[in-house]
């Protein structure tokens, strides 16, 4: 069985249960190649979400995903049936997120966000860009290892079961991560706290 906030966050855009995915995917490796598809389609705006938060920015959602439903298209028959496939689907795009990290060295470089996210239904199109931009780099700023479950808690909105089976790690340590994290992000936006207050 999974928790209510287990299956709250694997709503996208239908009711994605637990069995589901796995009935799927039982499709998919018994050969009904029809069946990958509806996988993609029920995941792959978590999946993109996470991407583009974590890299922040745009351009590379696109082939970072791509890359993610490459590797679990061709390592899905390796999948154990003992663990949601969102957990494993997670793991495998914050391993990629992970890879484009090292590759660009993006710790040291910060991109400018491209499309706003919406902050607040009150503010206008340009505060919101600002805003969102502000947020973004102060998320870019964190170290790799507290921004990941900083994401996934606070803006997507995983449980920290499932946070601490995706990155494999101690759910202690997932919970010490994201205090952190918070911690470290208030001291961030510290200096802008006139313009995210409004």
């Amino acid at each position: 069985m999974i928790s209510k906030e287990e299956e709250k966050d694997l709503q996208q855009p239908q009711t994605v249960s637990f069995d589901d995915d796995y009935s799927i995917i039982r499709r998919f490796l018994e050969g009904d190649n029809a069946a990958f598809p509806i996988l993609v389609r029920r995941h792959k705006e978590k999946v993109r979400n996470i991407i583009y938060i974590t890299m922040n920015n745009s351009a590379l959602v696109d082939d970072i995903a791509q890359d993610v439903f490459i590797t679990v298209y061709r390592n899905l028959k390796y999948f154990r049936f003992e663990s949601q496939f969102t957990t494993w689907l997670y793991r495998i795009t914050v391993n990629r997120c992970k890879d484009y990290l090292r590759k660009m060295n993006v710790r040291k470089i910060f991109f400018p966000v491209e499309d706003g996210m919406e902050i607040s239904d009150h503010s206008t199109p340009v505060e919101n860009n600002e805003i969102s931009k502000i947020v973004m780099d102060a998320i870019s700023k964190l170290p790799i290892k507290l921004r990941m479950p900083l994401i996934m808690k606070d803006i997507e909105g995983f449980s920290y079961q499932e946070i601490s089976e995706s990155l494999e790690c101690e759910m202690g340590t997932v919970k010490s991560r994201i205090f952190r994290g918070r911690e470290k992000l208030k001291e961030i936006l510290q200096p802008f706290e006139k313009e995210l207050m409004g």
